[in-house]
C-alpha cells in the first residue's frame, strides 16, 4: 500500500512520531520486538499521558498518581517512549539497549526494573486483571480513608489493551467482576487494530465487543478514531464521568505511517527494515536521525512540572488530613509503604503462643481460619476472598465484611466474592498487591491452582506479597474423585523461583505458616487439607525450627539402634511418620523425623542447618501424598519414597491412604529396603 508523504501539521503529530520514531529505532538496533502497536497506539497515547494521566515523573510512586497498564505488553517500547519522553529516569541509552543484558527497557515491562512500570506484563489480559485489581483496591482505600471534605485517595487506572488481551479467557474473568463491583475508576483503551501475529483476526475472533462489555456492566465508547487526538480526549474525559467502567474502543492502523507494511500483521512482530524505516520516515515528515528527538517535542512531552504541581496539590490535601485525622494519616502511610504494625513480631509470636497452648486436632484449612481471623485482629490491610469457595476453603473470619456494589459506587469491605474466577482473581490479587495499601489473599482447591498458575508466576517474578490459600490438598479430599485431588500440584508450585510454598502439618505450622507469608516481602502458597490433622506437641526450639522451613520434630531416641534412618514428611503425612517410630524400633531401626512444612524455606538456609536436620550418610524416606520425582532432591536416587505417582478414586480419604499405600506397614517395609 502507499501513503502520501506529509509533514506534521501541529504538536500532537509531533508528539506521535517521536514515539512512532522510538519505537522503529529500538526495534531495528535489536533486532527484535514489536513496532507495530507503538505506531498504531502513538496518538492514544498523547490523548491520554499529555492530557489526562496524573502522574510525577520525579516521583514515580507517590500515592495518588494515576495508574496505567500496558495489558499489550508486547509493545513495550510505546511505553518506554512514553517514560523516556515525559521525563523518568530512563535515559535514551536504555532505549537503545532495548531488549539487551541488564537494561531498564526488557522485552516486555517488568515491575522493578524500569521507574514507572506498574506490572509485569507479558502473557495477554493479565495486565488487564492487574488494573482491575488496582482499581478495586483504590477504591476500597477510598472508602475507608477519604473524609467528605478531604480526598487522600483519588485517582484512575488506565490500561492499554489488544485484541489478544479479549481473546485470553482472563479478560471474562475480570472485566465481569469489575462491572458487577461498578469500578467506575477504572478506564481501558483497546486497540482495536484487527491483526495478530497470525494476520486479520476476523477469522478467530469476530466477537462483539462492544455489547460483551455493556453485558458485563461497562460503559462502551465505541467507534473512536484512534489517531485523531481530539475525539479521544473527549472519549476519555467521558470515561472520567460515567459512574462505572469504560471501554473505549479505538479504531487504529497498526504500523501507522509505514508506507508499505501498515495494516499488515508483517508490522507486527519484527522490525521494519533500514529500507522501510527511511520511506516511514519521509512519510511522516520526520527528519531526525535515529533516537535523535527534536527539543521542542522533549518540552511538549516534558511532564516534570505538571507531576510536581499535581503532587503538591495532593500533599496540601494530606497535610491538611493529617493535621485533622493524625492517626488515620500515619496508618495510611504505613500500609501505602508496606510497612507492617510495629508491633506484628510480637503479635505474631503471641499467636503462635495462643494456638499451641490450645493444641487442638482440626483440618488445616480450619487452622487457617483461625489465623485469619488472629491476624486480621492485628493487621486492617488484610483483604481476602475465594473463587466461590468460601465455605470450602473457610476465607471469612467473624469480623470480615463482604466487598458489595451499592447504589452508586462500591461499598467498603475486607472480603471478596471472586466468583468461580480463579485466573482473574490470582491476577486481581497481583494488582492490589502492586496498588499497596491491602495484603491481599484469595482460595480455591487446590487442583484449581492449575487455572491460576500463570498469574502466581508472575507474583513470584515481581516479589509481590500475594498470599494464595489452597485448600482439599490431597487424595485427602475423598469422595469428589481424580479431578479434585491434588497429585502433582504442590511439586510443581515448589518449582517456581521465589515462591513460597507452605504445606503445614496442623494448627501450629499453619499458624507460623500465616505469619511467616505475611511478613514475607514476596509471594507465598498456603495449602491445607480438607480433613483433621492431630495437634503434635513441639517445644519452643522446634516451633522456632519451623519458622526454617524444615526440623527435626522426633529425634532418635538415645538408645540409637545400629540402624537409623531419617523420615521426611510435609502436612498430613506428619502423622503417618510419626506412628511409623515405634513400629521401625521393634525391627531395629531408629527413626527421626524431620517435618519439611516449606521446602523452598528450607532450601534458603545456611549449610550448618540443613546437615544438622538431614546429616549426610544417613538413608532417607519422604512420605508425601504427592508426586515422588520431587523428593530425590532430598533422599537421593537410592533413598525411599511413599509417594503417589498415579491419580487418585472416588472414595472416602481413609480407604483411598490405605489403598495407595500411606500406612505404617508401607513405611516400615521402605524403609527396611532402603537400608537394604
Amino acid at each position: 500500500m502507499t501513503q502520501t508523504v506529509t509533514q506534521p501539521a501541529s504538536q500532537t503529530a509531533l508528539m506521535a512520531n517521536a514515539i512512532r520514531a522510538l519505537a522503529m529505532d529500538a526495534v531495528q538496533q535489536a533486532n527484535s520486538g514489536h513496532p507495530g502497536m507503538p505506531m498504531g497506539m502513538a496518538e492514544i497515547a498523547v490523548a491520554l499521558w499529555h492530557r489526562h494521566l496524573k502522574h510525577n515523573p520525579v516521583d514515580p510512586h507517590w500515592p495518588d498518581r494515576d495508574r496505567f497498564v500496558l495489558s499489550n505488553g508486547h509493545g513495550s517500547m510505546l511505553l518506554y517512549s512514553l517514560l523516556h519522553l515525559t521525563g523518568y529516569d530512563l535515559p535514551l541509552d536504555e532505549l537503545k539497549n532495548f531488549r539487551q543484558m541488564h537494561s531498564k527497557t526488557p522485552g516486555h515491562p517488568e515491575f522493578g526494573m524500569t521507574p514507572g512500570v506498574e506490572t509485569t506484563t507479558g502473557p495477554l489480559g493479565q495486565g488487564l486483571a492487574n488494573a482491575v485489581g488496582m482499581a478495586l483496591a483504590e477504591a476500597l482505600l477510598a472508602k475507608e480513608f477519604n473524609t467528605e471534605r478531604l480526598k487522600i485517595v483519588d485517582h484512575h487506572t488506565y490500561v492499554f489493551l489488544g485484541d489478544g488481551c479479549l481473546m485470553e479467557g482472563i479478560s471474562h474473568e475480570a472485566c465481569s467482576l469489575a462491572g458487577t463491583l461498578k469500578l467506575d475508576k477504572l478506564i481501558a483503551l483497546y486497540d482495536d487494530n484487527g491483526i495478530s501475529i497470525d494476520g486479520h483476526v476476523e477469522h478467530w475472533f469476530a466477537d462483539n465487543t462492544p455489547q460483551r462489555f455493556e453485558a458485563y456492566g461497562w460503559h462502551v465508547i465505541a467507534n473512536v478514531d484512534g489517531h485523531d487526538v481530539e475525539a479521544l480526549d473527549a472519549a476519555i474525559a467521558a470515561a472520567k464521568c460515567a459512574g462505572k467502567p469504560t471501554l473505549i474502543c479505538c479504531k487504529t492502523v497498526i504500523g501507522k505511517g509505514s508506507p508499505n507494511k501498515a495494516g499488515t500483521h508483517d508490522v507486527h512482530g519484527a522490525a521494519l527494515g533500514a529500507a522501510e524505516i527511511a520511506a516511514t520516515r519521509a512519510a511522516l515528515g520526520w527528519s531526525a536521525e535515529p533516537f535523535v528527538i527534536p527539543a521542542e517535542v522533549y518540552q511538549a512531552w516534558d511532564a516534570k512540572a505538571a507531576g510536581a504541581t499535581a503532587q503538591a496539590s495532593w500533599q496540601k490535601t494530606f497535610d491538611q488530613y493529617r493535621e485533622a485525622h493524625a492517626e488515620k494519616a500515619a496508618e495510611f502511610e504505613r500500609r501505602i509503604a508496606g510497612k507492617l504494625p510495629q508491633r506484628w513480631s510480637q503479635a505474631a509470636a503471641e499467636i503462635i503462643e495462643s494456638v499451641n497452648l490450645k493444641a487442638e486436632t482440626v483440618a488445616t484449612r480450619k487452622a487457617s481460619q483461625q489465623a485469619i481471623e488472629a491476624i486480621a485482629a492485628v493487621l486492617p490491610e488484610l483483604l481476602g476472598g475465594s473463587a466461590d469457595l468460601t465455605g470450602s476453603n473457610l476465607t471469612n473470619w467473624k469480623a470480615s465484611k463482604p466487598v458489595r456494589a451499592g447504589q452508586d459506587s462500591l461499598e467498603w469491605g475486607n472480603h471478596i466474592n471472586f466468583g468461580v474466577r480463579e485466573f482473574g482473581m490470582s491476577a486481581a490479587l497481583n494488582g492490589i498487591a502492586l496498588h499497596g495499601g491491602y495484603i491481599p489473599f484469595g482460595g480455591t482447591f487446590l487442583t484449581f491452582s492449575d487455572y491460576s498458575r500463570n498469574a502466581l508466576r508472575m507474583a513470584a517474578l515481581m516479589k509481590i506479597r500475594s498470599l494464595f490459600v489452597f485448600t482439599h490438598d490431597s487424595i485427602g479430599l475423598g469422595e469428589d474423585g481424580p479431578t479434585h485431588q491434588s497429585v502433582e500440584h504442590v511439586s510443581s508450585l515448589r518449582l517456581i523461583p521465589h515462591l513460597d510454598v507452605w504445606r503445614p502439618a496442623d494448627t501450629v505450622e499453619s499458624a507460623v505458616a500465616w505469619t511467616e507469608a505475611v511478613g514475607r516481602q514476596g509471594p507465598s502458597c498456603l495449602i491445607f487439607s480438607r480433613q483433621n490433622l492431630p495437634f503434635v506437641p513441639r517445644s519452643d526450639a522446634q516451633i522456632a525450627g519451623i519458622k526454617r522451613g524444615g526440623y527435626v520434630v522426633r529425634d532418635w531416641n538415645d538408645d540409637i539402634p545400629a540402624r537409623k534412618i531419617i523420615l521426611i514428611a510435609t502436612g498430613s503425612e506428619l502423622e503417618l511418620a510419626m506412628a511409623s517410630i515405634e513400629p521401625l524400633a521393634r525391627v531395629g531401626i531408629g527413626a527421626r523425623v524431620v517435618s519439611m512444612p516449606a521446602t523452598t524455606v528450607f532450601d534458603r538456609q545456611d549449610a550448618d542447618w540443613r546437615e544438622r536436620v538431614l546429616p549426610r550418610g544417613v538413608a532417607r524416606v519422604a512420605i508425601e501424598a504427592g508426586v515422588s520425582s520431587f523428593w530425590h532432591k532430598y533422599v537421593g536416587l537410592d533413598g525411599g519414597l511413599v509417594c503417589l505417582d498415579t491419580f487418585g478414586e472416588s472414595a472416602p480419604a481413609g480407604t483411598l491412604f490405605k489403598h495407595f499405600g500411606f500406612t505404617v506397614e508401607h513405611v516400615v517395609a521402605t524403609a527396611k529396603k532402603t537400608l537394604g
